[in-house]
């Protein structure tokens, strides 16, 4: 899948197109690009540890097995004689067994941890909760919820994922249904599958401000630009 990348072109026509968006409306709109929404770290090691489980299995497959060895075999042998070689089989058994768990932990361990490998083995559903998140931290972090009339917007988008979540404060969504968004988010995952971050960005800006310009529409004199209108493009997180 190819990388998104943002050119200083394409942040100048997002940034142009939330000032046009906030000149509509007293709607603040905060647009982030993030790089990944989480490390996934224990994405390897649950896999690495579950392939590990597998090595009885494997032993198995290819027939070697633990058995009581034969009486008949040792004849002329004492009872003590045959219980100590019954013993090192079953121990040298049990050594490879965990020689190979430790193997195929180790080994899908390196492989998983590869960062495409990874998060194509990470469930979508904790991606999704990841992105989600991220995307709520943003919205503190910037402070969209302490703007004058608690009408803050963020479009946030997380690259690797390829995944996207939109967030408004309260008085937004007192008065707008869940769903009034779906037209921007649809234009916003279409640029993203596209390679096309930019033209994702802005057409959902356009469509949120059709949205709030109808029913927060701009004040003449009475419009103050509270939050920065340049997207933010943040770095990957550590140790999540």
């Amino acid at each position: 899948m190819a990388k998104l990348v943002m050119t200083p072109e394409d942040l100048a026509a997002i940034e142009a197109a939330v000032k046009a968006a906030e000149a509509r409306t007293t709607g603040e709109i905060y647009c982030v690009l993030a790089e990944e929404s989480s490390d996934y770290h224990a994405t390897p090691l649950a896999w690495a540890a579950g392939v590990a489980l597998l090595a009885p299995a494997i032993l198995l497959l290819f027939g070697v097995q633990v058995t009581a060895p034969d009486m008949g075999m040792f004849g002329g042998w004492s009872a003590d004689q045959v219980e100590d070689i019954g013993e090192a089989m079953a121990r040298g058994a049990l050594i490879g067994a965990l020689f190979l768990q430790g193997l195929l932990f180790l080994v899908t361990l390196f492989l998983v941890a590869i960062p495409p490998v990874r998060r194509a083995l990470t469930p979508r559903g904790m991606k999704r909760d990841r992105v989600l998140q991220r995307a709520e931290e943003q919205f503190l972090s910037k402070n969209l919820h302490a703007t004058r009339e608690r009408t803050g917007v963020l479009i946030y988008v997380s690259a690797a994922e390829r995944m996207a979540e939109l967030i408004a404060d309260e008085a937004i969504h007192s008065q707008v249904p869940g769903d009034t968004w779906d037209r921007a988010m649809a234009a916003l995952t279409d640029g993203l599958k596209r390679g096309r971050p930019a033209e994702g960005f802005t057409a959902a800006i356009g469509l949120c401000a059709d949205v709030l310009a109808e029913r927060f529409p701009a004040r003449p004199g009475d419009n103050p630009n509270e939050l920065a209108d340049a997207i933010v493009v943040a770095s990957r997180p550590r140790g999540d």
